[in-house]
């Protein structure tokens, strides 16, 4: 078990209010140009996030979420998370994720020319996000 000096400070924010904090040992979070960890020390950056699994871990034991559009904060000691929406596996509707995700992969398919591109691709990356941790059993 890590001890307080090899802890970083997380801290989840939402335009709801603060998601989670509390003091965990690493993370990893699924950024822009790909999936990155950060242990106590890292070097800072701000980078925007994707949807996808964030991945933290307290006392040894990983904890899953489902993340989507935001963007992070890292500093040595403190990693801050601003997020439009952060769900927990026991959050989620799996059957109304993988009916988002057919939906999205049609839209995407038809090709219509009335049909907002961008915002299907969102819509397929967030189910994946849901669906992927669902699926991944950590609760």
């Amino acid at each position: 078990m890590a001890n307080n000096s090899q802890l970083i400070h997380l801290k989840i924010v939402t335009p709801r209010g603060i998601f989670l904090e509390d003091d965990v040992s690493e993370l990893v979070a699924p950024g822009k140009d790909g999936d990155f960890g950060v242990l106590i020390g890292h070097t800072p950056f701000i980078s925007s996030v994707r949807p996808g699994i964030l991945k933290i871990f307290k006392n040894d034991k990983p904890e899953l979420y489902s993340l989507m559009n935001g963007f992070v904060m890292v500093d040595v000691d403190m990693v801050r998370i601003f997020t439009e929406i952060i769900e927990r596996p026991d959050d989620i509707d799996l059957k109304r994720a993988e009916r988002a995700k057919e939906r999205a992969e049609k839209r995407l398919l038809e090709k219509r020319e009335d049909t907002d591109l961008r915002r299907a691709e969102a819509a397929l990356k967030r189910s994946i996000a849901r669906i992927q941790i669902s699926e991944a059993g950590f609760h």
